[in-house]
């Protein structure tokens, strides 16, 4: 059951979620109380149901406790998200993702059983404003507060040069832990290995020497 999940709410949000693990090959079962939204997702996921998730009976018919994974992605209704993962819980689902609108809603769903809450809307500003302030980093995750992992693209003077001669460690306190050559991936690369144009690096360390490299002209 392990590659089986149930996505509750299908706005852009949770149907995104449904058919990225739908064409990962998992089975996913979508819900909605709404019968449109219901109907249009059923090129997206395995099966799709209407149903209401705030109602103990319906999510049993449907049987949600047959999936080990459930993602809770209402939209505006509060009170429906925050009753949906305390019915999931009550019912046994082992682990229930949930979407918040703010920080709040965020506490009270961890508070009623949520193991993962998540802040897309939050999390997309984010990332457009690391973006804006460091226009060369493609992808981020953020590991702590002062720590994190970025895709970096190749400043162009740093072309034709192995990572040896560009000692990124002694001069920006960084360290590479991946190179990125268009669709070629190669991990913990050599030091011989040498960086072509249009390369990304993947680089990992503090956030203000990562930002002073990816700023580099």
């Amino acid at each position: 059951m392990a590659d089986q999940f149930a996505v509750i709410g299908l706005g852009r949000f949770g149907l995104s979620i449904a058919n990225k693990l739908y064409e990962s090959g998992r089975d996913v079962l979508g819900v909605d109380v709404n019968e449109e939204r219901a109907d249009e997702a059923q090129s997206y996921v395995t099966h799709s149901v209407i149903a209401d998730s705030t109602d103990p009976e319906a999510l049993k018919s449907i049987g949600i406790r047959n999936f080990d994974t459930v993602i809770v992605a209402i939209g505006n209704d509060i009170q429906a998200s925050i009753l949906s993962v305390l019915l999931l819980k009550e019912l046994g689902v082992k682990k229930v993702i949930a979407k918040a609108l703010n920080k709040l809603h965020g506490e009270v769903l961890k508070k009623v059983g949520a193991d993962w809450v998540v802040f897309p809307e939050r999390d997309m500003g984010i990332r457009v404003a690391h973006q804006l302030i460091s226009p060369k980093v493609l992808n981020f995750i953020e590991l702590s507060k002062d720590y994190s992992v970025e895709e970096v693209k190749i400043p162009e003077k740093m072309t034709d040069k192995t990572l040896r001669e560009l000692d990124l460690r002694a001069k920006y306190n960084l360290s590479v832990i991946a190179i990125r050559h268009h669709d070629d991936i190669f991990i913990s690369p050599s030091p011989d290995k040498i960086i072509d144009h249009g390369d990304v690096l993947v680089v990992i360390g503090e956030n203000r020497d990562l930002e002073r490299f990816a700023n580099l002209e």
